[in-house]
């Protein structure tokens, strides 16, 4: 009998277990689209990632998560502008590579504001905001700053990239990180700076860029890993371990821990350029490294910016590696915890499609250039988005009359219903795809000699001037006209309608080549943006949006 029973509960137990199980599979990107520098944090059974934005405002997203797979965003950690603006900055300088932690109740986000106030941190007691006013940190001299919290000594440390030893460089790329204690309490730094890596893993083969710096504890080890490499192709992470944390830190003898810059470029579907990782535990108590990357449609040549992935990470010998059951980063990987869907969130992963409507609020992953102007634009269920015309125009260093969100997929499609009447030519309103001030396309509604018209540009990279791609009429007494524009790799297209679902082409198989990263320069990715100009002269008219639609249907995810 003691047998038999001993059988039943054990049959039972598996049982359970085996009802209980429940898989999650993380698809990546987690984040698809222009969300780079990714850092993550975990509080209790929450995770909180953000990213870079440049000269974009809002600044900084927060986005939550209990499973690593599903994102919602919670807020923005630069949401006004009496903490910061970007006035004056090209929109791929701004806001470097922040990077979140926790301790005591309080989060701290430090960043580097890249032209004008440098170095700084901002906390908050609820990551979803208010954060608090930037508190500049004018000793930490360079980029990429994050804090590391000793729980053992209650004492914290400000790691990040700087110069060179004694300003100088061996070599072009030629950097160092190093290291101050942080008063956490006080906002300041303590004591001396110290130097803890030069140039890199082994400076005699000249290593470049090494930043993106975090300090983790395990094992009785201080780790210490950053970036190398620069943040393109030869992008990898590399590791570092010490029995102090003001080192010597002694490099893995097998770094790279993550790198892509090895494989056959022939590939399919290839991820490009991974590197600047941050370290987690996932629900189920394993490590998982979160980083950036890129998903190019040929080359090096992407529009959708650098992308927040997620890969398993194994010990070996108290050494933690990315990936390591496979060379390349995989678009899936199983998981045997559970999922947790939150609501009201927008998609992030794979294939998806959302509308974004206006009759109450913005969402917050809505986009605006440098600041945020509130007497611009209204919003109203009868109307939508409304956007008074402004004199600036996206070419200059200013704030124009454009609200925005990412392209996130390699194939897209964008579409709005616009309400406008131009009264004269230099009136415009419409619907663009934006990668910077000089690489764009623009579909817009104004009038050409006295009548009312549909307009696509193009940017003259080397001068602050559109170039006319074509021109079409439409009826003077059609005021509303709806605007498409699709993205397919390399290709963009144009489209226009003048009833529900009458799509006509305007121009297709446009060059998407001019608005890759490649192309342009910089660290940004592609925003399809809604814009109203007077081309700088005054106006008093308007433009109205009555939504926007976003679908992405990319191969890689079917």
């Amino acid at each position: 009998m003691k047998i038999k029973a001993f059988v039943l509960i054990l049959t039972y137990l598996i049982t359970v277990n085996i009802t209980n199980a429940q898989n999650t599979t993380l698809k990546n990107p987690i984040m698809t689209g222009f969300y780079p520098d990714p850092s993550i944090v975990q509080v209790g059974k929450d995770y909180y990632l953000i990213n870079s934005t440049f000269s974009y405002f809002p600044g900084i997203p927060v986005m939550h998560s209990r499973d690593l797979k599903n994102w919602k965003q919670i807020g923005n950690v630069i949401d006004r502008p009496s903490q910061m603006d970007f006035m004056g900055e090209r929109m791929t300088r701004g806001l470097f590579a922040p990077a979140i932690s926790y301790y005591n109740g309080i989060f701290y986000v430090t960043c580097t504001d890249i032209d004008h106030d440098g170095n700084f941190v901002v906390t908050a007691t609820n990551p979803a905001g208010p954060w608090s006013n930037p508190i500049k940190l004018p000793q930490v001299r360079g980029i990429d700053p994050s804090l590391y919290f000793d729980e053992e000594t209650d004492k914290a440390y400000i790691i990040y990239n700087s110069d060179a030893p004694n300003n100088k460089p061996l070599y072009s790329g030629h950097r160092t990180i190093r290291i101050y204690e942080f008063d956490y309490k006080n906002l300041k730094v303590v004591g001396e700076e110290q130097q803890l890596v030069n140039g890199g893993v082994d400076i005699s083969k000249k290593p470049v860029w090494i930043e993106g710096p975090h300090i983790m504890k395990r094992f009785g080890w201080y780790y210490l890993y950053a970036a190398e490499g620069g943040t393109s192709v030869n992008h990898s992470e590399v590791i570092l371990r010490s029995k102090s944390v003001w080192g010597p830190y002694v490099p893995y003898e097998n770094n790279p821990i993550l790198t892509q810059r090895d494989l056959p470029a022939n590939r399919k579907d290839p991820v490009t350029s991974a590197g600047h990782a941050q370290f987690v535990d996932g629900p189920d108590g394993k490590t998982y490294a979160i980083f950036l990357a890129v998903r190019p449609y040929e080359g090096d040549y992407y529009n959708t910016g650098r992308e927040t992935f997620i890969a398993p990470v194994e010990w070996k010998d108290e050494w933690p590696i990315i990936n390591p059951y496979s060379k390349e980063i995989k678009y899936s990987y199983a998981t045997d915890f559970k999922e947790v869907k939150q609501k009201g969130a927008l998609p992030q992963s794979g294939n998806f499609a959302h509308n974004l409507n206006f009759d109450k609020k913005l969402d917050p992953s809505l986009l605006f250039m440098r600041t945020v102007d509130s007497s611009s634009f209204s919003l109203s269920p009868k109307k939508g988005l409304t956007l008074k015309l402004k004199s600036e125009t996206v070419m200059d260093f200013a704030n124009p009359s454009f609200i925005g969100k990412r392209q996130q997929h390699l194939y897209s499609i964008t579409e709005t219903a616009l309400n406008f009447t131009a009264t004269k030519e230099n009136e415009k309103a419409g619907l663009m795809i934006f990668q910077d001030e000089r690489h764009f396309y623009f579909l817009g509604k104004s009038i050409a000699g006295g009548k009312p018209v549909l307009q696509l540009f193009q940017s003259n990279p080397k001068e602050k001037t559109m170039n006319l791609l074509t021109e079409v009429p439409v009826s003077s007494t059609q005021n509303q006209v709806k605007l498409r524009i699709s993205s397919a790799g390399d290709k963009y297209n144009f489209y226009y309608a003048t009833d529900k679902e009458n799509w006509q082409v305007i121009k297709d198989n446009v060059d998407g080549k001019f608005l890759s990263t490649k192309t342009a320069g910089g660290f940004i990715g592609c925003i399809y943006g809604m814009y109203a100009t007077s081309s700088g002269e005054s106006s008093n008219n308007s433009a109205s949006f009555k939504y926007l639609k976003y679908k992405g249907n990319d191969p890689m995810f079917k």
